[in-house]
């Protein structure tokens, strides 16, 4: 009998002994993860807003990204630039977006997995070659996927989803609805919701506007609409307002009431943040 109770409180101990040491590697991995990973702010420019679970405050430098969700948002005439912990890669967060974080994690090689999210406006990103297989750098849209190992590009979100990926060095792996399309150095591609990656072209980095008025009448009232075509990566804003292009980048703008003096303001932004602003006037 005391054998037998001896036996008992040996194997007690042990699966006692085994949880502690699980509960306590999970805590050092937990700890490891939120200590070592992280997107850090080093230059806020006007309105800039950190969100996380339980804070939303104006970013500051020195601020830091580290859980899934925490996120950074640009208003107009505002930006911001993180660099990556490692050092492995700087993003240039443009007026108008967001950038999120979806997953930062260490592969079983000791290499970077960093994956984020750009819903909505533009972002420039600048990434080293990794130096293990295991390392990846993913940005997420509403539309697809965009997988790097070292290079220059920059993506442009509408606010329907659709995005424009230009690459200046190097290499993107652009992925929607199951398909995928290698856009090297000096090519410039896009995806519309629901479609696979368009074939890539070659980068133009054009921001000129084509452009009429064209004028209405709706209930019996006189009205002027703006009708404009663009570079199909590009996004574009009109009066501050970001609008929607199609695949050939013609968009179309609310009618408006025809005073006797019309001005427009369009801003026409490549994915890699050359900006051009254009005063339009219909007399």
């Amino acid at each position: 009998m005391k054998r037998q109770a001896a036996l008992l409180g040996t194997v007690i101990l042990a699966v006692v002994l085994s949880f502690f040491v699980a509960v306590y590697s999970l805590a050092q991995q937990s700890f490891q993860v939120r200590v070592d990973r992280w997107l850090e702010v080093k230059q806020v420019t006007n309105e800039v807003t950190l969100a996380g679970a339980a804070t939303r405050r104006s970013a500051q430098v020195g601020d830091r990204l580290q859980a899934v969700g925490d996120s950074i948002t640009t208003g107009k005439k505002s930006s911001a630039i993180l660099f990556v912990d490692t050092g492995v890669g700087v993003v240039e967060v443009a007026e108008q977006t967001t950038l999120l974080i979806r997953r930062l994690d260490i592969a079983s090689d000791n290499g970077r997995i960093t994956h984020l999210e750009v819903p909505t406006g533009n972002a420039r990103l600048r990434v080293r070659p990794f130096t293990h297989k295991g390392s990846e750098l993913e940005i997420q849209t509403p539309v697809g996927l965009s997988g790097v190992r070292g290079t220059v590009f920059g993506v442009a979100v509408q606010p329907n989803g659709k995005t424009g990926l230009v690459v200046s060095q190097g290499a993107v792996n652009s992925a929607a609805q199951g398909q995928s399309v290698n856009v090297a150095g000096g090519f410039q591609n896009f995806t519309m919701p629901g479609e696979a990656p368009s074939t890539p072209v070659a980068l133009t980095d054009d921001t000129s506007l084509q452009y009429e008025f064209e004028k209405v009448i709706e209930s019996s009232v006189r009205k002027v609409r703006l009708l404009g075509k663009v570079d199909p990566v590009n996004s574009v804003t009109i009066d501050g307002v970001p609008q929607v292009t199609d695949r050939t980048g013609r968009f179309r703008a609310d009618s408006r009431l025809v005073p006797s003096y019309l001005r427009i303001q369009v801003v026409v932004t490549t994915p890699l943040g050359k900006q051009e602003t254009h005063e339009l006037a219909l007399q």
